[in-house]
């Protein structure tokens, strides 16, 4: 019996064609591999530099927290001074929000108005707040810059009694709120450091 032996081969040109289509077919895959890795990195690099923005807090207390009386029966109005953190971004005090608490109330404080140039005692009324600025500022604005410093004075709507604590919470519109807690001294005067 005779075989026929009936195999074709590959030309060089069909082995070239396939070689071709598999190289471009490994190219095209290998461009949205490698475009999908970058664009999850860019993703990635972009979720890291918002979640930093938002968990730090730019804004830091210079000095001591006071709180003031009338009357040295009750504390009427509390005053700090803030600042930016080391490398701490600008923060907006038109869109920051005050919250007050005690252990009977919690409340909203709004804001009562621009920034006032010195003393601001006379235009606070209870449930508000408000940002003085230094004279030596660079601008007049709300928007608490490097090297600047605000005075706050915050009146809350229940006066502070003494040995009372109570929590004052900075939430500015972009990071994290900042939480001060201070207890009233045992006999209030006029002008009273708060721990």
């Amino acid at each position: 019996m005779l075989k026929i032996n009936k195999e074709e081969g590959f030309t060089g040109l069909e082995a070239a064609i396939v070689l071709i289509a598999f190289v471009v077919v490994a190219a095209v895959f290998s461009y949205v591999v490698l475009g999908a890795g970058f664009f999850t990195t860019q993703k990635s690099q972009e979720v890291i530099y918002t979640s930093v923005d938002q968990a730090s807090s730019s804004v830091e207390i210079l000095g001591d927290v006071y709180g003031t009386s009338s009357d040295d029966t009750n504390i009427d109005t509390v005053r700090f001074t803030v600042g930016l953190t080391a490398g701490g971004s600008p923060v907006d005090f038109s869109q920051t929000t005050i919250t007050y608490a005690d252990a009977t109330n919690v409340s909203k404080m709004e804001r009562a108005g621009d920034a006032v140039i010195g003393n601001a005692d006379a235009t606070i009324t209870s449930g508000t707040w408000s940002v003085v600025l230094a004279k030596n500022n660079a601008s007049a604005d709300l928007l608490l810059e490097n090297e600047e410093q605000f005075t706050i004075v915050a009146n809350p709507i229940d006066n502070i009694v003494a040995n009372q604590r109570f929590n004052l919470d900075l939430r500015p519109s972009v990071g994290t709120s900042y939480t001060i807690s201070r207890k009233a001294p045992a006999r209030i005067t006029g002008v009273n450091t708060l721990y």
